[in-house]
């Protein structure tokens, strides 16, 4: 049957302010071509019915009056689907949803840190919004995407649903929370992102890395409360204890090194310190595919966080202010990014730094991962006059002596212009 609309939501490519979002700092990110498309039609057969171009990923259907159940322990495309369908039926309370038949279509290589599961649940909620003829703003809609994608279990922060509805074409945004905002970023002149992928998959709902970082970094924020006379129980992330104290980001890093030790806390100390108890510890602090975890680093993480969190600031004031060398200062940025993700948060892996390292003696002027990490992309800013010269040059070198990058490697190796367009609905 011919599909009655259709709705598009971007990926996005973070430049710098990496594994920030979920302690409260600000992103620097802008949407990219590659996207997901979904085709839909409404009935009333009771039934959601999803099928994908990719024959890899199955169809799958759901009754309208069963609950929608999400399995984290099998983060499958459909689960994804289904966080967007299950925030708009709670936040509006619908007791029976439109039945709706949906084709998925996707250009965003799976696992790549892209946001190809977070544009996935933004096309969802926006496809699920429209079938049931409810309507929200698009702040609204990034915050319902942000909060229900963590029914897969993975506790982000809201910088990928932010961008995937707020973006504009031709810019990069800085994105704000509490309250949710997006202010225009303009790029220098004289210089493009290349977006080039490691080809080791990462997926973030899949292991439990990414939400052990988050863990860390709310253990982080009530040893930093705790040593200032805070209260512990009520912060839950890095930049509100920051507000708390009225302090500027390098007062805060100052404070890291004086509180936390580097050497890898333990839970009985950590118990210790805020005075809970390891029952407390395991339901307060720990979230459900980190209970295993008994050992925590978080001089190193809170390090990261507070750094990059000043990073972003000054590569927004470097962007407004357009010093004649912009450029430079901005690599120099995304170098600092990269060492203190690899270093001190520990999300990067070896092919990444590899990576990373070809791209820089390739002619960019810098180069860092993006997304999560722990696989998937690096970005890199590349002067306009060595752009032929710098993807040549990453081709032979990371591409073409390994015969599965080599497969992978149109898809893997592009240029992206500042800023796609946000996610929209079409009509037919």
């Amino acid at each position: 049957e011919a599909p009655l609309f259709y709705a598009y939501a971007p990926g996005r490519v973070n430049l710098i302010g990496e594994h920030i979002d979920y302690c409260g700092y600000s992103v620097l990110p802008m949407a990219i071509e590659p996207n997901i498309l979904a085709a839909v039609s409404v009935n009333t057969s009771g039934t959601i019915t999803l099928a994908n171009t990719n024959p890899q990923y199955k169809d799958y259907s759901v009754s309208c009056s069963e609950d929608i159940a999400i399995d984290r322990e099998n983060p499958k495309w459909h689960y994804y689907f289904l966080c967007g369908v299950k925030g708009i039926q709670e936040k509006f309370g619908i007791a029976q949803l439109a039945g709706m038949s949906c084709v998925v279509d996707g250009t965003i290589p799976p696992s790549s840190g892209l946001s190809s599961s977070s544009a996935l649940v933004c096309c969802a909620g926006l496809v699920t919004m429209e079938a049931n003829q409810k309507s929200l703003s698009k702040v609204a809609l990034a915050e319902l995407c942000a909060k229900c994608e963590r029914y897969i279990g993975t506790e982000g922060g809201g910088m990928d649903q932010s961008i995937s509805f707020l973006a504009e074409k031709g810019t990069a945004k800085l994105i704000e929370f509490q309250p949710l905002r997006a202010t225009d970023v303009k790029l220098p002149d004289g210089a493009v992102f290349v977006i080039s992928n490691c080809c080791v998959e990462m997926n973030k709902a899949a292991s439990s890395h990414f939400n052990i970082r988050v863990v860390e970094c709310r253990i982080a924020t009530k040893m930093l409360a705790q040593a200032r006379g805070l209260d512990p129980s009520r912060l839950m992330k890095l930049a509100q204890v920051q507000t708390e104290l009225k302090a500027s980001l390098e007062e805060m890093l100052a404070l890291v090194d004086e509180v936390l030790h580097p050497e890898p806390y333990g839970r009985e100390e950590i118990c210790k310190a805020l005075g809970i108890t390891s029952e407390q510890f395991s339901t307060e602090l720990l979230s459900a595919n980190t209970q295993h975890e008994m050992h925590f680093k978080l001089h190193q993480r809170a390090k990261h966080v507070y750094g990059e969190a000043a990073r972003v600031l000054r590569f927004k004031s470097v962007c407004d202010s357009k010093p004649a060398d912009s450029v430079q200062l901005l690599g120099d940025l995304m170098n600092q990014s990269h060492a203190s993700c690899r270093d001190l948060y520990e999300c990067s892996c070896a092919e990444l730094d590899q990576l990373v390292d070809i791209c820089l003696k390739s002619g960019a002027v810098g180069s860092r991962l993006t997304g999560a990490g722990w696989g998937g992309c690096a970005v890199s800013m590349v002067p306009d006059e060595k752009v032929e010269s710098f993807l040549q040059s990453v081709r032979e070198a990371y591409y073409l002596p390994d015969p599965r990058r080599a497969a992978m490697e149109k898809q893997s190796l592009f240029v992206s212009r500042p800023g796609g367009g946000a996610a929209v609905l079409l009509e037919e």
